[in-house]
């Protein structure tokens, strides 16, 4: 009777908002999301470390309620990666969990399990990044849920995803970066081979994790606007968004399986430029006065024709213009005497001096930079690209400055409303408002550790 009365509900919302992405409405502890483009969606997020929370903190800026489940023992491990702060919580930590409310309860006992069946019986969306077939094994799975909840979009990311004969490998980041083949093109070439010199070089970042999380954050906005779609003809409209690490990276490489499969073209690594692309790589200048001993580089983009045209008059260099260095297969015929002439001008010359003359001309430049510089930059300030947010009570906290969530759209206030909580901080909230626990019964699973 409770479940009929729970999908009536549902439907009649459904029905109601046919216009927009519907969902349950939220109740936020700071600001206003009615206006904003997720408004009144409820996510499960059910992930940790990077590409599940980076998925559901991008749903969260754009107005959906994100209920993120920890277990009451440490939470999640990202909360004490990296540096910490103050309080011991990872300042990282307090931007991927912006605008979320964090929700302790162990999955590993029943009673846990079942709680999370039943917010996930209110919810419109489940983000989970476990290893496939782990939350099958809680009794967690699309399957299970999805008799509670018909509606229900069920986001899962993993390293290869939830079939095929490698479904169950454990999915890191970097070995799916491996796997995709993005690793194999980044580094330095050997001449003789055209192979990698050495390891391959990896960003200092958990690229694959992040990308995984755009793609898993767009699949769900797909899922909701498909649900939409077949409510409102009356068909089945819950469904799986199935994201794979490698996968995800496989979608950033560009041309290099159609090369290959037509012209037997094999990617390898090209340093600091792009292969078949000329002239766009990483130029030294001199040294900065106030960091002598540190190499200065630059990047330019000229690989336009026309840009290309502007980059060598305004370096002197009028004689490597012409017909045969008209287009970009000319040019990259003569990658070596192009790169040399670019370098020898810029490293006789401060960076300072090579970007004035270069903007001047309208040739793309900028500097390689480090994180001091971006927060001194006059177009991040200017664009709000870094905000400060209130972290603790509001007598007894401070401001963390974090990256600002893109893209921005107008006529959004979408915003950060909060930094990432304290561990269990909306337990008690969530599991009275949405459940109708009372004190007695917290008090209960408070102390047989099922919730903290």
């Amino acid at each position: 009777m409770a479940l009929a009365l729970l999908r009536s509900r549902r439907n009649a919302t459904i029905s109601h908002l046919a216009s927009r992405l519907v969902g349950t409405k939220s109740t936020e502890p700071t600001g206003n999301t009615d206006e904003l483009p997720l408004s009144g969606v409820r996510v499960l997020e059910l992930g940790q470390l990077i590409a599940g929370p980076f998925c559901g903190q991008l749903l969260g800026h754009f107005g959906a309620e994100i209920i993120k489940v920890e277990p009451p023992s440490g939470g999640d491990p990202l909360r004490v990666w990296r540096e910490l702060d103050v309080d011991g919580v990872s300042p990282w930590f307090r931007s991927l969990g912006r605008n979320k409310k964090s929700v302790a309860i162990d999955l590993r006992s029943d009673e846990g399990r079942e709680l999370v069946k039943q917010l996930a019986a209110k919810s419109d969306v489940v983000v989970e990044n476990f290893k496939p077939g782990t939350l099958e094994k809680w009794g967690l799975g699309p399957s299970a849920l999805h008799l509670l909840n018909p509606s229900l979009i069920f986001t899962r990311v993993s390293g290869y995803g939830q079939t095929g004969p490698w479904s169950s490998r454990p999915g890191y980041a970097s070995v799916c970066e491996a796997e995709s083949g993005f690793r194999y093109i980044n580094g330095f070439v050997d001449p003789e081979t055209n192979s990698l010199s050495g390891p391959p070089v990896r960003p200092n970042i958990s690229l694959g994790d992040s990308v995984a999380g755009l793609h898993a954050a767009f699949g769900t906005a797909l899922a909701l606007l498909s649900r939409q779609k077949k409510s409102s003809q009356g068909k089945k409209s819950g469904q799986t968004v199935d994201v794979s690490i490698m996968e995800s990276m496989l979608n950033l490489m560009e041309g290099i399986i159609p090369e290959y499969d037509r012209k037997g073209k094999v990617r390898g690594p090209s340093g600091s430029s792009v292969t078949g692309i000329v002239p766009t790589n990483a130029y030294p200048c001199l040294p900065s006065p106030s960091t002598p001993s540190c190499p200065t580089y630059i990047i330019i983009g000229a690989n336009g024709d026309t840009l290309y045209a502007r980059l060598m008059r305004a370096i002197g260099r009028d004689d490597l213009v012409g017909p045969l260095y008209a287009q970009n297969h000319h040019r990259v015929a003569r990658q070596a005497e192009i790169e040399e002439a670019i370098s020898s001008w810029t490293s006789a010359r401060p960076a300072e001096e090579v970007l004035a003359v270069l903007e001047k001309a309208g040739v793309p430049v900028g500097r390689v930079v480090g994180v001091k510089e971006i927060m001194e930059n006059e177009q991040v300030k200017a664009r709000g690209a870094v905000e400060d947010v209130w972290v603790g009570k509001e007598d007894s906290g401070w401001n963390v400055k974090m990256p600002g969530v893109f893209p921005i759209l107008e006529g959004s206030e979408a915003k950060t409303r909060w930094a990432g909580p304290d561990l269990g901080e909306h337990t008690d909230d969530v599991l009275i408002n949405e459940l109708g626990l009372d004190a007695n019964e917290l008090a209960r699973l408070r102390r047989d550790g099922i919730i903290g």
